[in-house]
């Protein structure tokens, strides 16, 4: 356990300095600047923008002030909003992109998995024909064409719920069908196949034969091992849903980092782009940490190596 930590530990701040490195070259290599994308700004008053923020200074300087602040905690000023840093931008917009996150996890854990295990158990039959076509439709469609979709048919005809805001719970509906649309697809088929397989088993048939009640033997027996290669998915899923979410907020309008962040890319907003990109890389590093964990305590036949 122990080798194991310390690995991890030492990979974890490999892959964010990584991270920070390719993406502070990136927008570096793109022509321009976070100055120069609106009306043309008087060479001076350029001039003195550029030497405020040192994007005077060479660009490996530059990529070492940032490492230093970074240490400190500090993910710099905003380019475009006066008034906060990026620390106060995000702070205010990570909970509304985790919230959207975790609502849209439960949606495609819940959905998928009563998908999956009902298209099973009704094999070719009329739920399993109902649940592999909506499998195919989340596996398939984009999500913003889906967003799109309920936009138009849940907001614009129906006027069920409102889109464009975040006020309450009814205004997160929407963008949590949108987002959590593929990854339910996605367990869906993999818990039907799975089910599938493990009915065909002979240690099921053999609790059939000895006269174990048929929910039981489902939910003791198949569930309980049909489950184990889903939640090796969950993982990446997890991390795709709380940081993967930016075209579903922009669409949606909702105030979290991924809209945060597509409008900092669109400013050229080098501190917010960097700043985002840090926050998302370290949730990713915890978040596939915390299943590695979890996947030792759920199937102790895996082993925590260093």
């Amino acid at each position: 356990m122990r080798s194991f930590l310390i690995k991890r530990g030492v990979n974890a701040v490999l892959t964010i300095l990584v991270i920070i490195t390719l993406t502070f070259i990136l927008m570096h290599s793109v022509p321009g600047g976070p100055f120069t994308q609106e009306k043309p700004v008087p060479p001076a008053i350029l001039e003195n923008l550029n030497k405020f923020y040192h994007l005077d200074e060479p660009v490996w300087k530059q990529y070492f002030r940032y490492v230093g602040s970074l240490l400190q905690g500090d993910l710099g000023p905003s380019y475009k909003s006066q008034s906060r840093d990026v620390n106060q931008m995000l702070k205010e917009a990570m909970p509304v992109t985790i919230q959207l996150g975790l609502q849209a996890l439960v949606v495609a854990v819940i959905g998928g998995l009563f998908l999956g295990i009902t298209s099973s158990l009704y094999h070719n039959r009329i739920p399993d024909r109902v649940a592999t076509v909506l499998a195919v439709f989340g596996t398939s469609v984009p999500s913003f064409v889906i967003a799109t979709l309920l936009i138009q048919f849940f907001a614009v005809q129906l006027h069920w719920f409102p889109v464009a805001t975040w006020a309450s719970m009814k205004h997160t509906v929407l963008p949590t069908l949108a987002l959590s649309a593929s990854p339910l697809a996605q367990i869906t088929r993999l818990m039907r196949s799975n089910m599938l397989e493990v009915l065909n088993q002979d240690y099921i048939k053999t609790a059939k034969a000895k006269g174990l009640p048929y929910v039981r033997v489902v939910v003791n027996h198949a569930i309980r091992n049909a489950i184990l290669p889903v939640i090796t998915i969950l993982g990446p899923i997890t991390a795709h849903l709380v940081t993967g979410s930016f075209v579903i907020e922009k669409i949606f309008s909702v105030p979290g980092s991924g809209k945060m962040l597509v409008d900092g890319i669109n400013n050229r907003d080098y501190s917010l782009i960097m700043g985002t990109t840090v926050v998302y890389g370290i949730a990713l590093v915890v978040i596939l940490f915390v299943v590695d964990l979890l996947y030792s305590i759920i199937d102790p036949r895996i082993k925590l190596r260093g």
